[in-house]
């Protein structure tokens, strides 16, 4: 069986949480860190996912090998060396219901 597209099941999560009203307030960001990294926030106000808990991922092994995400605020929060941008998004995914 092939990988799922992440990308493309974000954007599916994405749209079905546009309303008319929560994407002009809320969204999805990707952003870069000059540490470096990535850093995902996923919006969660007046999802399905608002009110859910999330277990804290704390992986840290030096400079080249670290990730974290943590839910605080009703925001999902993903942050990572350059090479877990997939594995933030999965973990995401993952909480969300979406693989």
């Amino acid at each position: 069986m092939a990988e799922p597209d992440l990308l493309v099941k974000l954007s599916e999560w994405y749209a079905e949480q546009c309303n008319g009203d929560w994407e002009h307030g809320s969204g999805v960001s990707i952003d870069t860190v000059d540490n470096p990294g990535w850093h995902v926030t996923v919006n969660l106000r007046e999802t399905a996912l608002e009110h859910v808990s999330f277990e804290p991922i704390d992986i840290a092994n030096g400079d080249s090998d670290w990730m974290f995400c943590f839910k605080r605020d009703n925001e999902f929060h993903g942050a990572g060396d350059p090479a877990k941008l997939h594995s933030i998004v999965e973990h995401f995914l993952k909480f969300a219901g979406k693989l």
